[in-house]
C-alpha cells in the first residue's frame, strides 16, 4: 500500500513559479514510475507529467519547457516545478504512483492518488 500526499500549491500571479511535492509512504518507492495530473471542475482529469523508475520523463504539450519533474527516491518525493505559470493551469492536482515502473499518461495506468492541492494562477 502507497500513500500520497501532495503539498505546494497556492495562488501565485500569471509567470509566476510554484513547486509541488509529492510524499510517499511505503516500500519500494523507486521502482515506481510518478505522475502528476490536473483536473478543473467540469472538465476530466488530464496528464501533466511523468517520471519513470529509471527518471524518463514525459509532459504534455502545454506544459513543455514550463514545468520539470523530478524525483528523490531517498526522501521518496516527486516534484514538479511549474515556471511561466499562465491561467489555463488553474486546476487541482494530482499525484499519482504506477507500480510497474514505466511510465504511462492514462489515468487507469496508475494504482495509487494522492488527495490533490489546489493551484490557482491569476491574470
Amino acid at each position: 500500500q502507497v500513500q500520497l500526499v501532495e503539498s505546494g500549491g497556492g495562488l501565485v500571479q500569471a509567470g509566476g513559479s510554484l513547486r509541488l511535492s509529492c510524499a510517499a509512504s511505503g516500500r519500494a518507492f523507486s521502482n515506481y514510475a510518478m505522475g502528476w495530473f490536473r483536473q478543473d471542475p467540469g472538465k476530466e482529469r488530464e496528464f501533466v507529467a511523468v517520471i519513470s523508475w529509471s527518471s524518463d520523463s514525459f509532459y504534455r504539450d502545454s506544459v513543455k519547457g514550463r514545468f520539470t519533474i523530478s524525483r528523490d527516491n531517498a526522501k521518496k518525493t516527486v516534484y514538479l516545478q511549474m515556471n511561466s505559470l499562465k491561467p489555463e493551469d488553474t486546476a487541482v492536482y494530482y499525484c499519482a504512483a504506477r507500480s510497474s515502473g514505466s511510465y504511462a499518461l492514462l489515468r487507469n495506468a496508475y494504482d495509487y492518488w494522492g488527495q490533490g492541492t489546489q493551484v490557482t494562477v491569476s491574470s
